[in-house]
């Protein structure tokens, strides 16, 4: 078994931090895993794209290959389009926020650009901001995305609370549980 999953958001909403939940979760339950990380301008706002494998067996490449994520995290819509080639056209799935960045110029209108991502592959669109905000905190939108696709995941939904209490202990009692409630939230979506 192998999940090739491309991560992809502008910087500052969480797109790292999801890949290394999902990562080290993946790593408690006993895979082997392989992440590879591009932080575009390193600042918020810029591109950031992360490829993450988890298989059953060694990895020798911590990239994946163009056609071949079975999964993409989008939070952001037209970054969802920009890696398009990375989703796998056959059996892939794209798990994508639909709340654009609006400081991004020239921002193609929000309805083509989640059609011309429903042409590649199957899509769950998720309002993760409305859904994040609801839950407490926008920022945890990447948490909502997460847990939305849990039945696509190798994972336990407990290995991943674990790790989100890991994560943000640090941060606070408050931030922990913000971040809990969303990634619930969104498990609700497609979970019951």
């Amino acid at each position: 078994m192998t999940c090739d999953i491309i991560l992809c958001s502008v910087g500052g909403q969480g797109g790292l931090s999801a890949s290394i939940i999902i990562a080290r979760a993946a790593m408690a339950a006993g895979f082997q895993v392989k992440q590879s990380e591009i932080h575009g301008m390193s600042q918020r706002g810029g591109e950031v794209l992360a490829h993450l494998r988890i298989a059953d067996k060694e990895i020798y490449s911590p990239t994946i290959s163009k056609g071949k994520a079975d999964i993409m995290f989008a939070l952001e819509p037209l970054e969802a389009l920009r890696h398009l080639s990375w989703i796998s056209p056959s059996n892939g799935i794209i798990v994508s926020a639909t709340a654009p960045v609006l400081n991004i110029p020239d921002y193609p209108d929000l309805d083509t650009v989640l059609a011309e991502i429903r042409k590649i592959a199957r899509v769950r669109l998720i309002d993760a901001e409305a859904i994040a905000r609801k839950s407490g905190n926008v920022r945890t939108a990447n948490l909502v995305l997460i847990g939305a696709a849990m039945d696509l995941l190798p994972i336990s939904p407990d290995a991943i609370e674990k790790e989100i209490i890991e994560l943000f202990s640090r941060k606070g009692e408050s931030v922990v549980q913000a971040n809990l409630k969303a990634f619930e939230a969104g498990r609700a979506l497609y979970h019951g």
